[in-house]
C-alpha cells in the first residue's frame, strides 16, 4: 500500500526518471543539512589535500531525506566513481569481492538498505573496510584453501533507515556517521523553487509555500507532489502554478494541510477509536490495519512522531492531543510519559 502513496517517502517507479535531474551534484548545491554538509565539506576536503580515501560513511535517517543524493554528491566532491548496489542485493561473498576488486584508488562504494546484508556478506566486508583486503576461499571442503586479495583504498557509503539492525562491528567501522533529519519549512520551500526552475514550471511563491507544507519535511514527496500539481496546472488552469490552482489540486489529491493523506487519518482515527488511543502494540497496530509491520515502523510512523501526533512509548503507540484536535475530537488526557 505504502508504494501507492501520493506522500510516501519511500521511492515509487514514477520517481526513478525525475530523480536523477534534480538531484544536487555538490555540496553548494545541497540544500538544507547544513551540520552535515559541514563535516562532509572539511573531511572531504582534508581527505583530498592528502590524496587519500574518505573514512566510510554511514547515512541513516528516514527515506526520502536524500542519503542516496547525498552519496552521489560526495563521490562528486571527491572527483571519484560511484558504485551503488543495495544490502539484498548481495548474495554471495563473490559477489561482493567482484564489487570491492574493481573498485578504483579512493572510489566510492554506495551500499543503500546496508542493514540487510547478510552475516557471511558482512565478515567479508570487514577487512576490506580496515586493511583493503579479501579473503577469499577456493573451492570446497578439505581441499578448500584461502587467499589474501589486496584491493584498492576506497570508501564505504551505507545507508539505512533502520540502525537499530546494524551490527555493532559493522557499525564500528564506519568513521563518520551521519543522521538525516526532516527538513525545515524554508529549506523544503527552496527545494521547491529550484526544482520548479529545472522543470520549468512557473509557479508563484505562495503556491511554493503551500506546496512545502504538505511536503512532511521531505523533498521526495515535495517534488512529487510539484510534478502532480504541474499536470493539475496544464490540464485545470493555464500551465501556471498559482496559491488557488495549488490548493485546488492538493484537495483533489486529498493531501491536506499537514501532508496527511487517507492511510495517515486511517492510523491514527485506528489507535484512537478502536484501541482508545493507546497504547497499542505495533503488532495489534499492524493487524488492525492489515499492513505490514516494518512498513509502519519505518513509513509512517516517522512523521507522525516527528510533528507530535504520535508517541512511540514503552507500552506502545499513543495518540496525542493534537491528534484528537485534528478530527475535532476531545482528548483522554493521555499526553503523559509512560
Amino acid at each position: 500500500m505504502s508504494d501507492e502513496r501520493l506522500v510516501t517517502a519511500s521511492r515509487v517507479d514514477d520517481d526513478a526518471q525525475y530523480e536523477s535531474g534534480l538531484r544536487p551534484r555538490t555540496l553548494d548545491e545541497y540544500i538544507g543539512q547544513d551540520k552535515i554538509r559541514e563535516n562532509l565539506h572539511v573531511a572531504i576536503t582534508a581527505a583530498r589535500q592528502r590524496g587519500e580515501a574518505l573514512d566510510h560513511v554511514l547515512l541513516y535517517g528516514p527515506p526520502g531525506l536524500g542519503k542516496t543524493t547525498l552519496a552521489h554528491v560526495i563521490a562528486n566532491e571527491l572527483a571519484v566513481a560511484m558504485r551503488a548496489t543495495a544490502g539484498p542485493v548481495i548474495e554471495r561473498p563473490g559477489d561482493l569481492a567482484a564489487m570491492v576488486s574493481n573498485l578504483q584508488a579512493r572510489d566510492v562504494l554506495f551500499i543503500d538498505e546496508v542493514h540487510r546484508m547478510t552475516p557471511t556478506i558482512e565478515e567479508t566486508l570487514y577487512p576490506a573496510m580496515e586493511d583493503y583486503h579479501l579473503d577469499i576461499v577456493i573451492g570446497e571442503g578439505p581441499g578448500a584453501r584461502a587467499i589474501k586479495l589486496s584491493v584498492e583504498p576506497f570508501t564505504l557509503i551505507g545507508a539505512t533507515t533502520r540502525t537499530g539492525l546494524l551490527t555493532s562491528p559493522l557499525r564500528a567501522r564506519f568513521g563518520i556517521v551521519l543522521r538525516l533529519d526532516y527538513y525545515t519549512a524554508q529549506d523544503i520551500l527552496e527545494i521547491v523553487l529550484r526544482s520548479a526552475r529545472i522543470l520549468g514550471v512557473e509557479i508563484e511563491r505562495d503556491a511554493a509555500v503551500e506546496l512545502a507544507a504538505r511536503s512532511r519535511g521531505t523533498p521526495r514527496v515535495a517534488n512529487r507532489l510539484l510534478r502532480r500539481v504541474r499536470d493539475y496546472a496544464q490540464v485545470r488552469a493555464d500551465g501556471r502554478i498559482t496559491q488557488e490552482v495549488a490548493d485546488r489540486a492538493l484537495q483533489m489529491l486529498e493531501v491536506d494541510r499537514h501532508g496527511f493523506d487517507e492511510i495517515d487519518r486511517r492510523l491514527l482515527l485506528t489507535i484512537i477509536e478502536k484501541f482508545g488511543g493507546g497504547p497499542v502494540g505495533v503488532g495489534s497496530l499492524a493487524a488492525a490495519l492489515s499492513e505490514e509491520r516494518d512498513a509502519i515502523e519505518d513509513i509512517y510512523e516517522p512523521f507522525l512522531i516527528q510533528i507530535g501526533f504520535l508517541e512511540r512509548t514503552p507500552r506502545g503507540r499513543v495518540a496525542t492531543r493534537r491528534a484528537y484536535e485534528f478530527f475535532g475530537l476531545d482528548s483522554p488526557g493521555r499526553d503523559r510519559l509512560w
